[in-house]
């Protein structure tokens, strides 16, 4: 089966999940040697969903995250570097340093968050689209969370309401088959989460999230139906991470044969042998993306160490609401 797509987007789709890839892979190393603090949690192994949602997205749509977030806000134009700065605390983050890796956020571009709290998003995502109806906005509003969050209240709360209230809201289900250190069978009586969301009257589709191409045009069909009918619509992204829930993860509750297993469908090396086999790239352009990566990332790691922290005088401002001058 041939790809059916322009060379120079299938470049740009590579490019950007080794973007997202080398970011990742630097982070954990700074992280070991304690420049990062806090928790941090990677996308290692989902990058074909990131890639493909954002690309499906216009510019003004709203994006609401997890605190898996690092590839979305990449894609959606905070630079690498003040990605990097908010992980180490900096003042030059974007979030100002108080926000660390899970809370990544720039309201000029329309991302609101990075949110630590599983389901967090959800209902945040619902006030959006509720705030961008009443102003007769048209752009939707796409909300990313895990397979762990469809347990949490929010999910069918949140559901309900933008159902109810017939709001644009694209909910994108990013179901890598654990919630943290849960398997999907061991806290879902029904595997199939897309057969969930019809109950509030949510159309509800799913999709293979370890390919780039296949994610970026179900979630461009998705949005396309949510922007005519101004109503919601959920679609599950299945895809596996390889890596731990988190670096303090011991990852205990599944083996390495099975990580193993799922590496052999890497959606970075699987997309690029396609390509290589349709002809669409050459080793010499994944020479100069890969060498392009790794200048944003050395610059990004550059100006976080170069970033001021906070001054002590100023770190009980927006603590409280007198403080907010």
């Amino acid at each position: 089966m041939t790809l059916d797509i322009a060379g120079d987007h299938a470049l740009t789709l590579l490019r950007d999940m080794i973007r997202i890839r080398r970011l990742e892979e630097k982070s954990a190393e700074l992280y070991s040697k304690q420049k990062i603090r806090g928790f941090l949690h990677l996308y290692i192994g989902e990058e074909a969903v990131g890639v493909g949602a954002m690309h499906a997205l216009r510019e003004d749509d709203n994006v609401v995250a997890t605190y898996r977030e690092h590839g979305q806000a990449l894609l959606r134009g905070i630079p690498a570097g003040e990605i990097m700065a908010e992980m180490y605390g900096k003042a030059n983050g974007c979030s100002g340093g108080r926000g660390g890796s899970m809370h990544l956020f720039s309201a000029k571009r329309n991302f609101y968050g990075g949110h630590a709290i599983v389901g967090g998003g959800l209902p945040i995502a619902v006030g959006l689209a509720l705030a961008d109806k009443l102003r007769g906005e048209s752009r939707i509003t796409a909300c990313f969370f895990g397979d762990g969050a469809t347990d949490e209240g929010e999910f069918h709360e949140s559901l309900n309401l933008a159902a109810l209230w017939k709001l644009p809201v694209l909910f994108l289900c990013e179901n890598n088959e654990y919630a943290m250190g849960t398997e999907l069978s061991r806290h879902v009586a029904d595997r199939n989460i897309a057969n969930n969301p019809p109950a509030y009257g949510v159309p509800a589709d799913s999709v293979n999230g370890m390919d780039v191409v296949a994610v970026e045009r179900a979630v461009h069909n998705e949005a396309e139906l949510v922007r005519e009918t101004s109503m919601p619509r959920f679609l599950e992204l299945k895809t596996y991470r390889f890596r731990a829930h988190s670096m303090y993860d011991a990852e205990l509750y599944r083996s390495k044969e099975e990580v193993a297993e799922h590496r052999k469908d890497d959606p970075i090396e699987g997309f690029q042998a396609k390509l290589f086999d349709e002809g669409l790239i050459t080793q010499a352009d994944v020479d100069a993306i890969e060498a392009d990566a790794a200048n944003e990332i050395a610059d990004a790691v550059d100006f976080a160490e170069r970033g001021e922290w906070e001054p002590v005088e100023e770190i009980t401002r927006h603590t409280y609401a007198r403080d907010l001058s």
